[in-house]
């Protein structure tokens, strides 16, 4: 069953020869730069990621003609030319810079200067409230290779901020880490929540509040997700932090999720694709992206079957008598945005390599749920949160968990949040719904006990 409005969603596809241009690249610099070639190993052996997912541009041999046949296309904003490919999750690709160039994401140049020993042999240019911050880590004739920090800017010119600006960056970073996250209504939270943003919406610009609100989400998920901290600990030994993030995943109830829609789209968010598994899965999500930020969100909520044919991002989902597994996973946490925090944050690994070295520090992974040429996921075991006494009475009452299982929740706790761990191929950028639909089903609170 399908709506008018999923007729436009974007059905994504695999792009082998776009990938190879851009692994030929990599492979060529690689042999150029010790030090590139260092780090990749390092990045594989010692965190579990690939340094293709960690890059943000990088030369290319290619002509312009093999780059427009292999989907990229020019983007003229920027001072020379380069290439992106709007259908692929692939980097974009450096023309005519008049050497090879490789830059590589991170959370923050300071810190994989730091962490790297490079703290005093390298400038930094823009200062801490800069848009875009870089420093050339390895500097040869006929390359460069570049660590760079983006805060919702995509271009390649710094400009240090004010120091007005520095000040305001810094306010409501504090401010969106330490907001208030508890109330009596979900509308109060939301409304205290859009009243931080549109502050600093209005001193900072929406870009770098986007930018800061999900640094501020990632740093509360990860004080509740053991998986998580481990895995934050492994990527800044080497000062990388969440820089190699594919999506951030909330749960939300029917009677929130327009809220959570208003929310994003405020921050600059727009609609992408939807999903919805079929009558019996009782579950729909709607993904958004931020293009300036590179953030993507999957927002999931329980659905009906007939709800697919409305327009649920925005129009208000009334109540149920029954619950789904994420309703129930809302009603005893609370919402994802609020109270909660995510329910997962999924970052590109090496698939393998990943699972293999987290299950040496203690951390298992469940069964994986995508296991595709072109695509992998999994996540790790779940970690557990204790149910407050209230959110189990409310749903006995409400005829939504058993005794038995109230009581199992009471011992053990409910499982709340994962680390998720995903592979590309291919320049792949979507997701696979059944493969999402039946890691939604295991992970029912109720399957847990």
């Amino acid at each position: 069953m399908t709506s008018v409005a999923q007729a436009h969603d974007p059905k994504w596809e695999t792009h082998p020869e776009a990938c190879s241009l851009v692994s030929t690249a990599l492979e060529g610099l690689c042999r150029e730069s010790q030090f590139l070639d260092h780090l990749s190993q390092r990045m594989l052996n010692e965190t579990g990621t690939r340094l293709a997912d960690w890059i943000d541009r990088v030369s290319t041999p290619a002509s312009p003609a093999e780059l427009m046949a292999a989907g990229f296309v020019k983007d003229t904003t920027q001072p020379y030319p380069l290439y992106r490919h709007p259908q692929a999750q692939l980097p974009a690709l450096v023309l005519d810079y008049g050497k090879q160039l490789v830059a590589i994401k991170v959370e923050s140049v300071p810190q994989f200067l730091l962490a790297n020993g490079l703290d005093s042999r390298c400038q930094v240019f823009g200062n801490p409230g800069s848009a875009l911050r870089k420093a050339c880590v390895d500097c040869h004739p006929n390359l460069e290779c570049w660590i760079i920090e983006r805060h919702g800017y995509q271009g390649w010119q710094v400009e240090d901020a004010s120091v007005e600006i520095q000040g305001c960056v810094a306010h409501h970073r504090e401010r969106l880490l330490l907001r208030r996250r508890r109330f009596d209504t979900i509308e109060e939270g939301f409304a205290h929540a859009r009243q931080l943003i549109e502050a600093s919406m209005l001193e900072i610009g929406r870009e770098r509040t986007c930018d800061l609100f999900f640094e501020a989400e990632r740093a509360y998920w990860q004080s509740r997700n053991d998986a998580g901290a481990m895995q934050r600990l492994r990527q800044d030994r080497l000062g990388l932090g969440w820089a190699n993030h594919d999506h951030h995943t909330y749960r939300s109830s029917r009677q929130a999720f327009t809220h959570l829609m208003s929310i994003l789209e405020l921050m600059g968010f727009q609609c992408r694709e939807r999903f919805y598994a079929g009558r019996q899965a009782g579950w729909g999500a709607q993904v958004l992206e931020q293009p300036n930020c590179g953030i993507v969100i999957f927002a999931d909520v329980d659905l009906a079957p007939d709800e697919v044919l409305q327009d649920f991002a925005h129009e208000p989902l009334p109540p149920r008598a029954t619950l789904g597994t994420v309703g129930l996973w809302c009603a005893l946490h609370g919402e994802a945005f609020l109270a909660a925090g995510m329910h997962h944050l999924e970052c590109q690994f090496d698939f393998e390599q990943a699972r293999s070295q987290l299950a040496q520090q203690g951390v298992g992974t469940m069964k994986p749920f995508t296991d595709l040429p072109y695509l992998r996921q999994a996540f790790t075991e779940g970690q557990r949160w204790p149910v407050a006494e209230e959110a189990l009475s409310r749903a006995l009452v409400q005829g939504w968990i058993t005794p038995e299982q109230a009581e199992g929740f009471r011992r053990q706790g409910a499982i709340g949040s994962h680390l998720e761990l995903l592979q590309r191929w291919d320049g792949y950028k979507g997701f696979n719904q059944t493969g999402i639909s039946d890691i939604i089903s295991a992970t029912d609170p109720r399957k847990q006990l």
